[in-house]
């Protein structure tokens, strides 16, 4: 596993490349045949994810992954102070409109887990084997993260192929799409 710290500089800004940026955590326990990582439900969709949200004002973005993770599933430890990875998404936001983003992922080996943290009760939270933990997420650059930092080999037939989410133009002529088709129908009555 990388070098890890409680301490570091602030990093800025919120975008990357014109994309929006996260952080996130990657939760880890034990060596070897005893390694576990943590997974969590997302609260919308119920999907397999892990602690992740936008840098905060104030805190480096491993101290923001790591305030994700107290506050998604109550995980307290050392973070490593550099990503492990990167893996892109397309974000729902609540117009409606999907954005892509980009997460920096940072290794935390949790030291405990808390009876009650701000998120309790919202989300599932289950330790997995790593190549459980990889198979169990659908984006696959996380999922190939997740094998990477495990030292995991994936079983190709096990491995589904990967869907490719929409890009933003595409989700946004696909609402285009069925506006002009609302409107039409309004309009042939």
């Amino acid at each position: 596993m990388d070098e890890v710290t409680d301490v570091g500089g602030k990093q800025d800004g919120r975008k990357s490349g014109g994309k929006r940026r996260q952080v996130a955590a990657l939760p880890w326990r034990g060596e070897g045949e005893a390694l576990r990582i943590l997974l969590v439900s997302s609260r919308e969709t119920r999907r397999w994810v892990i602690p992740k949200g936008w840098p905060m004002k104030d805190k480096t973005d491993f101290q923001a992954a790591a305030t994700e993770a107290y506050e998604e599933a109550g995980l307290v430890g050392v973070i490593a102070e550099q990503p492990v990875g990167e893996y892109e998404y397309l974000k729902k936001l609540k117009s409606g409109a999907a954005r892509l983003v980009k997460v920096d992922v940072f290794p935390l080996e949790v030291g405990s887990e808390l009876e009650t943290w701000p998120e309790k009760g919202q989300r599932t939270l289950e330790w997995m084997d790593p190549v459980e933990a990889a198979l169990a997420v659908q984006e696959p650059q996380l999922r190939d993260l997740i094998a990477r930092f495990a030292g995991v080999a994936l079983p190709e037939e096990e491995r589904p192929a990967p869907h490719l989410a929409p890009t933003p133009v595409r989700v946004a002529f696909q609402r285009l799409r069925r506006r002009v088709t609302a409107l039409w129908g309004r309009y042939r009555r």
